[in-house]
């Protein structure tokens, strides 16, 4: 046979059989008078397992294993390496499927997603209150909004599991009390009016005070005054330490930065 015949035989194509060649798992015939490879039957009965093999899944390290006489490893070996490992993309892919269909939920819900999204089923629902508050204000949603968002979806999958559902928690019970969200709108709201503004500008002061009046004293609580302590350390060196912190602060103007510097001073004092 030749390697068109050999091909058409077991249902390859010709370039099939040149790459099994190509990594050992089909040995060359030799070349007859005319030039063309000569195929026998024992071509064709390992072509044809080589396919099933493959066909299972097995990559063609794995084939060239089961085909090797001193390799040591049985099929029944090779094939339950296999199915443990299909088991495990099962696994995953069920899972993978599990999330997008809360994505696709969350869609459906909130008539889309949001532009920070795929995000928790909880964060997402604080995020379409926020857009129902904006949508209730007059005039554009404040820029200090959108760079909330970012910042919380970002905590959220940098946080852990544990650590998400604790963020979560905690902008619950901040935004539960009637009113809360307007009152959060309106230091967006000051904040943004200091984009422009100097540190010395009276109204660094007068954002800072509103900005910590927003966090309820259960929630202060509930983190410890050593959080705030560390919060303060760190927004004092934040230019310096390179790390998170300097990248969060470095989204705000100087005199944003110094508003958010002095609230958490305030709520450290308050978390006495």
């Amino acid at each position: 046979m030749r390697i068109g015949e050999l091909a058409g035989l077991i249902g390859v194509s010709t370039r099939a059989v040149r790459h099994y060649h190509h990594h050992g798992l089909l040995p060359e015939p030799e070349r007859r008078a005319n030039g063309y490879r000569e195929y026998g039957l024992r071509d064709a009965v390992t072509l044809a397992r080589v396919r099933r093999l493959t066909e299972l899944g097995l990559g063609l390290d794995e084939v060239r294993d089961v085909l090797a006489d001193d390799a040591g490893r049985e099929l029944h070996e090779v094939l339950a390496e296999l199915d443990a490992d299909l088991a495990r993309q099962e696994e995953e892919i069920r899972a993978r499927r599990g999330r997008l269909a809360a994505v696709r939920r969350q869609a459906e819900e909130h008539g889309g997603l949001p532009a920070e999204g795929p995000v928790s089923d909880e964060l997402a629902a604080l995020f379409a209150q926020m857009a129902r508050t904006s949508a209730a204000r007059p005039g554009p949603e404040p820029a200090m909004a959108a760079k909330e968002r970012e910042v919380l979806a970002l905590l959220e999958s940098a946080g852990g599991e544990g650590g998400n559902k604790r963020i979560v928690e905690l902008l619950a019970e901040m935004t539960a009390a009637p009113g809360a969200m307007d009152r959060t709108y309106e230091v967006y709201g000051l904040l943004d009016a200091l984009a422009e503004a100097g540190t010395d500008d009276p109204r660094v002061e007068q954002a800072a005070q509103a900005l910590a009046d927003c966090i309820p004293d259960a929630v202060i609580a509930a983190l410890g005054r050593e959080h705030w302590e560390r919060a303060a350390g760190a927004g004092a060196e934040a230019e310096a330490d390179g790390g998170f912190m300097a990248a969060y602060y470095a989204q705000f103007t100087p005199a944003q930065a110094q508003a958010v510097r002095r609230a958490i001073q305030l709520l450290t004092e308050r978390a006495g």
